[in-house]
């Protein structure tokens, strides 16, 4: 233990800094799977789609963060075998490389995955550096999967979505009447879906406990609340029919402008209670060890402490407001052409399969998430509506992020081995 009794005190600093630039990253990168559609659709501007942002994903990561953080923290590696200086090293380590592959991949308007980036980088010093055997491959196979089964559902979702908009609104003979009609309906799904994850979830380190059936019963209540926040919006739209000359569905696009604003703050929240774990888990596993002086068997099962996930929700919030505007406008502007209708159906998709993910504690990617709603809804319209050429870019960046974060994360543990060993 003589590595944590003379350095406790500074490998604590480094590894809050490390997990606050790793967060820096999430919101700078991640982000814009969030806000993207909202802003590619015009629905928003990236002002605006940043101010949202900036509440939501803080929201999102302090209040329904914690289930997530759990299986990053405890979930991948084995705790009892790795010793608690190596698990220390090796979690800083992966936090600096994670980070480092963000700045790299935003640098270049790349939308890459912050879940591979961290995931690969546990996995690397894990492996390489302690043992195979300290890794928890059971563990991996439903997490890999998920980066599979999640696009596909989300696309799903999202085709259903966009199908029931064009038969119950686009495809009628008063197409803005309907809108007006179904879109409360709309809203009313988006409140329901982010209400009932965050108070049966995300309230129980704030000190709020509620059973099942206040939980939902709370859900219900906070969806009419958001349902009638959007009646009361919509009620000041009215037809413009110079619009609808040049574009016949102008007016009812504005309508799905204003339920894009609802889904654009679930989108944020979805986002911020799922990847801020990417951040937070391997600090809360240093946090927890240094704090018992070494005993890894209890840091794992300590719980999460709230400051962290707060330094989290900071990190994401600055990286977002300092240089998310570059990948922002790359998934807003550049996989397809959307209308705040075509956006609503990627984002509402995106961030149902995302919460439902964070509620049984299983780390996606945001951005295969996205992209497969995306593609659903280029499906639905015909496949001539994607650009292949930028999803093939960021298939391949996809494919990349993995092993790069392993190896970065190598070279930064042999390096503080290194300085601390």
């Amino acid at each position: 233990m003589s590595l944590l009794s003379e350095y406790g005190f500074v490998l604590l600093v480094l590894a809050c800094l490390f997990g606050f630039f790793m967060a820096w990253g999430v919101g700078a990168n991640d982000v814009a799977n969030a806000m993207g559609t909202s802003v590619g659709s015009k629905a928003l501007t990236i002002r605006q789609a940043i101010f949202i942002a900036m509440i939501f994903e803080f929201c999102g990561a302090y209040l329904a963060g914690g289930e997530v953080t759990e299986t990053i923290k405890n979930g991948i590696v084995d705790a009892e075998i790795i010793t608690p200086d190596l698990m220390v090293l090796g979690m800083m380590s992966a936090l600096l490389a994670a980070g480092t592959w963000l700045l790299i991949a935003t640098s270049r308007g790349w939308p890459v995955s912050t879940t591979h980036s961290i995931i690969g980088a546990v996995i690397g010093f894990a492996a390489v550096g302690i043992s195979m055997d300290a890794v928890h491959w059971g563990a991996i196979g439903p997490i890999v999967a998920s980066w599979v089964i999640t696009p596909f559902l989300s696309g799903l979702v999202a085709f259903g979505l966009f199908l029931s908009v064009q038969r119950l609104i686009m495809d009628t003979e008063e197409p803005f009447r309907n809108a007006k009609r179904y879109v409360p309906l709309y809203m009313f799904a988006t409140g329901f879906m982010v209400a009932l994850m965050t108070v049966t979830k995300g309230l129980k380190h704030v000190g709020l406990h509620l059973s099942g059936a206040q939980g939902l019963l709370l859900a219900v209540a906070i969806g009419l609340l958001v349902m009638f926040a959007g009646i009361a919006l919509l009620s000041r739209i009215k037809v413009d029919a110079e619009a609808d000359r040049t574009f016949h569905f102008a007016s009812v696009e504005k309508v799905f402008a204003v339920l894009m604003v609802f889904t654009a703050c679930s989108m944020a929240f979805a986002h911020g209670a799922n990847d801020v774990a990417n951040a937070v888990g391997p600090l809360a596993a240093i946090v927890g060890v240094i704090e018992s002086g070494g005993a890894s068997d209890i840091a794992a099962k300590s719980a999460v402490p709230g400051w962290v996930l707060l330094l989290g929700a900071l990190g994401i919030v600055i990286g977002l407001a300092t240089y998310g505007y570059k990948v922002i406008a790359t998934v807003g502007k550049e996989i397809t052409e959307l209308t705040p209708s075509r956006g609503f159906a990627a984002e509402l998709a995106t961030a149902s399969t995302v919460v439902g993910a964070s509620a049984i504690g299983l780390p996606v990617s945001t951005t295969h998430t996205l992209v497969g709603a995306v593609l659903g809804i280029g499906i639905a319209r015909g496949i001539g509506a994607l650009n292949l050429g930028v999803i093939g870019k960021i298939f391949v960046s996809w494919i990349v992020t993995l092993p790069a974060g392993a190896l970065l994360s190598i070279v930064f543990f042999s390096i503080l081995q290194g300085l601390f060993g």
